[in-house]
């Protein structure tokens, strides 16, 4: 069965688009979200790499963004400070409350909601100019089913940023045997190899979602160094830059 199939035994039939087992493991480390040398250090490694290719690619000022899996607010966060009027919507509550409360501290103004992103699909469709979700696709039953969704939330014209883990032999021995096991940079049973998303997968289902693919690139993380940067290489972490055509 190939990553992103249906009947996936976690599929939680009440909300097709959620595992309970996975939105747990998230859950059980919320309070240590917002620690930079904590378990999501890799996330607050990369989050400036990718909130600067964001904004290379289009305009922030203004924007209606929205973040779905916001986790604890990492990502809301910086395109709120580039300029963007952002929602961030996830299903695990702890993480939201980390993400209220730091925002709060902040003093940002982001829009934090517990909710599936197809029922935000269906109350708001073509509701937002810039949507992204950023290392969440690896994590559903179906994969398809978020694309979908993004897909009727961005307004004509809009953009999709989606990063997500490439399945190959050399991710396998990189993001989860090197960074889970030996490296320990993210705690053990993080990914599931089954589940990681082929960039060539990724392309298709937005296509059936009526997002057309504009650029992808590689995020390269040197875990000796702690430091990331764009690649040329989607081999193992990549973003991918899609766009819904004008109405």
């Amino acid at each position: 069965m190939s990553a992103g199939s249906a009947g996936n035994p976690g599929m939680d039939p009440r909300n097709p688009g959620a595992d309970p087992a996975e939105i747990g493991k998230f859950e059980r480390l919320a309070h240590r979200f917002w620690d930079p040398l904590g378990e999501f250090r890799p996330l607050h490694t990369i989050n400036p790499v990718r909130t600067a290719w964001i904004a290379e690619r289009c305009s922030l000022a203004g924007a209606r963004g929205l973040d779905v899996g916001c986790g604890g607010g990492l990502l809301c966060e910086s395109l709120t400070a580039a300029g963007a009027r952002m929602t961030g919507i996830d299903l695990a509550p702890t993480m939201l409350d980390t993400a209220r409360l730091h925002a709060a501290e902040q003093g940002l103004a982001i829009d934090y909601r517990l909710m599936p992103v197809d029922q935000l699909a269906r109350e708001t469709p073509d509701g937002f100019d810039v949507v992204s979700c950023m290392e969440m696709v690896e994590h559903v039953p179906d994969p398809r089913l978020i694309i979908d969704s993004i897909g009727r939330l961005v307004r004509p014209g809009g953009h999709v940023f989606i990063s997500t883990l490439n399945r190959n032999p050399k991710s396998f021995a990189t993001a989860i045997v090197a960074a889970e096991y030996l490296l320990r940079l993210v705690p053990r049973g993080t990914h599931e190899y089954e589940r990681l998303v082929r960039p060539s997968e990724l392309a298709r289902w937005a296509r059936g979602a009526g997002l057309t693919l504009q650029a992808v690139a590689g995020i390269s993380f040197d875990p000796f160094t702690r430091t990331a940067r764009l690649s040329a290489d989607p081999s193992v972490n990549y973003l991918a830059h899609f766009t819904r055509a004008a109405g």
